[in-house]
């Protein structure tokens, strides 16, 4: 089956790529995409060239991988590094790679794109050969749904993996205090007092819509996004323009929440909000308060939640942290093609070990949650 190359979403309407993604899966939108493309986020001197494939049938669009040619492993968190280490020992060329995924988005959802599940199939039967004219040592789709997990697992040659992430489940609270009725006594003083200290200093919460946000308050939201990479000496995925490029594409979708001290903002937490879903993305603050980021990123998100009626709370990858709080154990897949059968042969015993760690990890971790036992 031939497939097309798209280096830029701009090549194609909204109109037709937004017709192959579930309505409830903002990052998959062409808007967001888009935004990250035409912000300069992406693009080689970032490492992530936009290489999108496609599929068309008749002149319409029947199947697509939203995919970046990658030259590094970096921000993709699903970490491959030491298979990149590995090989470059054994004198294996490892990049240039395939990724399908969100960039900079540890989000679960679809990943296959089709119109049939026929038409998806037929697109992953197509890869491998892709990969070979193209030069490219693999493929890696991460983070995927039940879906492509069904079809992948069909295709020849295909490895999965798994991981750990940590979400929180809306039970039909009433209100946080309803949350904290659920918990065992002295986790739900532990998680009280922590919101009293951030409340002693004076902290109030505004929630805003996309539309709502002004240009000088993304201003403000970039500042704290980008001092999180600053005060660890990295330079930021994400630039200004982003911001204020998804705000004129989908205000919808976007959710901020700003701290205030006072009449001062100091810091602020910014989410995305699909179907049933929040999506807690980026945090930041200008100084550093006792408790206030779990305040501003974990309960300020489960009462917006509850207020709501939002049934899941998705607010970002690792952090056993959040255990504590409330977030409960979620396994994640990726799949993923390696060309060179030694690299292959010797993945392929890798994940099955470290399965075998991660689902004993998932359920250790379930001793750590708060919640009195039934």
């Amino acid at each position: 089956m031939p497939l097309q190359r798209l280096d830029s979403l701009s090549a194609i309407t909204a109109q037709e790529w937004d017709a192959l993604v579930p309505v409830e899966q903002p990052f998959l939108r062409h808007a967001f995409l888009s935004s990250l493309e035409d912000s300069a986020c992406l693009g080689p001197h970032s490492g992530w060239q936009p290489e999108h494939l496609l599929h068309y049938e008749n002149g319409r669009l029947q199947a697509a991988l939203p995919s970046y040619r990658k030259w590094h492993s970096y921000g993709e968190y699903v970490f491959d590094h030491e298979w990149a280490q590995a090989c470059e020992r054994a004198g294996i060329e490892y990049y240039p790679k395939l990724l399908t995924a969100i960039p900079f988005s540890p989000v679960s959802g679809p990943r296959l794109l089709a119109a049939s599940a026929q038409d998806g199939l037929e697109l992953l039967a197509a890869l491998p050969g892709y990969l070979e004219i193209e030069g490219l040592s693999s493929a890696h789709i991460n983070f995927t749904d039940t879906l492509a997990d069904t079809a992948l697992a069909q295709q020849p040659g295909w490895m999965q993996r798994l991981g750990c992430q940590f979400h929180w489940q809306n039970r039909e609270y009433r209100d946080f205090q309803d949350f904290l009725d659920a918990l065992s006594s002295r986790k739900r003083k532990q998680m009280r007092k922590e919101r009293e200290q951030v409340a002693g200093q004076g902290f109030e919460f505004e929630w805003l819509e996309g539309q709502q946000v002004t240009e000088a308050q993304w201003d403000f939201v970039y500042a704290c996004y980008a001092n999180t990479y600053v005060v660890r000496r990295q330079t930021p995925y994400l630039t200004r323009a982003f911001f204020s490029l998804l705000a004129e594409r989908m205000p919808e979708s976007i959710r901020v929440v700003l701290a205030r001290q006072g009449s001062t903002p100091v810091a602020m937490a910014f989410s995305l909000i699909g179907g049933d879903s929040l999506y807690g993305r980026y945090w930041g603050c200008l100084a550093e308060f006792d408790r206030l980021h779990f305040e501003t990123c974990f309960y300020q998100g489960m009462g917006y939640a509850i207020a709501q009626g939002i049934k899941r709370f998705d607010a970002g990858a690792q952090g056993e942290h959040k255990l504590i709080r409330g977030f409960e154990p979620v396994i994640t897949h990726s799949w993923h093609y390696l060309r060179h059968q030694g690299l292959k042969s010797a993945v392929s015993d890798f994940l099955q070990r470290e399965r075998v760690g991660v689902l004993a990890y998932a359920e250790e971790a379930r001793s750590a949650l708060p919640y009195r036992q039934a």
